[in-house]
């Protein structure tokens, strides 16, 4: 299988100074607080800022994300993307399929129309020891790769432009 092509980190636009929103689903904190160590350690690593915002589960983020980001560009200081950080475990009756699609169906709307650079990092899983090697930095870094495909998609866009 070939693999894709990548362009080397020389090639790539920076993004030292750039600003992400990350917005965190802290209804599992334990598994948050992975999920958060990881996107907030890939952030620091690409020289990028960030700003927290904590919300009680999935199906707040992205309209938190919505209003941060109409907020922001209220001041003129744009957010150059956002990451989103939680967790929905199986549970016993239906109401995983529904937050676990709905949120996930609204940060992709999100990302299209405004549209803004979205690392999605909530985390769907059948129990709480699938989300914990997920989440922790050292094994899955799921927080980690959500931070680092904003960081890929605000490359991009800022390589279009």
């Amino acid at each position: 299988m070939a693999e894709p092509r990548r362009p080397s980190p020389a090639k790539e636009p920076s993004v030292a100074g750039a600003r992400f929103l990350i917005v965190e689903a802290r209804y599992y904190d334990e598994i948050g607080a992975m999920l958060l160590e990881g996107a907030t350690a890939a952030l620091k690593k690409a020289g990028a800022t960030f700003d927290v915002i904590g919300v009680p589960g999935a199906l707040e983020i992205p309209a938190a994300i919505v209003m941060s980001v109409e907020a922001r560009e209220l001041e003129d200081d744009p957010y150059a993307g956002a990451i989103a950080l939680g967790c929905v475990i199986r549970g016993e009756t239906y109401h995983f399929e529904i937050v676990a699609g709905e949120s996930s169906r609204a940060l992709m709307d999100i990302s299209v129309s405004l549209p803004l650079p979205v690392g999605n990092g909530v985390l769907t899983v059948e129990n709480e020891a699938q989300a914990i090697v997920r989440a922790d930095p050292k094994q899955g870094d799921k927080g980690g790769d959500a931070a680092r495909a904003a960081l890929a998609l605000h490359r991009l866009k800022a390589g279009l432009v």
